[in-house]
């Protein structure tokens, strides 16, 4: 089985009891993780599957979980899918897509982490929540009142055509 397929299988086969060891053992895992690529941010992540696995010191199908979340900030995808203990992985990084993904992902254990400090000024983090808070905000779009033209052309109020 592929370690992808692993990871899929680890997730799908969670239940109210192990779900939250299992998030618990993940997100220290994830913690780890972009502590030291946050921290480390002008140096490339890159070797073997299994030679990340073990300079990061986590369980190979949850590292392969990392990898799934990241693939969406990274310059260049991985195909996650055919991703063997062999495959060589070069992660190039954008930074800001990354902290964009965290809030959608709502990681607040992620992007709150310090070491963003070094990688992104306290500005444009703010600037990228303004941003995304801004994205999910819905506009309602402003209704016709009664004495007001009516929308579909007549030249007659709204209250004497469509309204009516």
């Amino acid at each position: 089985m592929s370690l992808f397929k692993e990871w899929k299988k680890l997730i799908e086969n969670q239940n109210k009891k192990s779900f939250d060891k299992f998030w618990d053992e993940y997100s220290a895992a994830e913690i780890k993780v972009y502590s030291d690529i946050l921290k480390n941010n002008t140096a490339e992540v890159s070797g073997t599957f299994g030679e990340l696995v073990a300079k990061y010191d986590v369980a190979e199908t949850l590292f392969m979980g990392f990898l799934d979340g990241i693939n969406s900030s990274l310059k260049t995808a991985v195909e996650v899918e055919n991703v063997e203990t062999d495959t060589e992985i070069n992660l190039s990084i954008d930074f800001e897509k990354l902290y964009l993904s965290m809030l959608e992902a709502n990681a607040d254990h992620l992007y709150s982490l310090t070491e963003w400090d070094g990688v992104l000024t306290e500005e444009r983090r703010m600037e990228i929540l303004k941003e995304y808070k801004s994205s999910r905000t819905i506009v309602k779009e402003k209704t016709p009142g009664r004495n007001d033209p009516c929308s579909c052309g007549s030249g007659k109020k709204y209250k004497k055509c469509c309204g009516a």
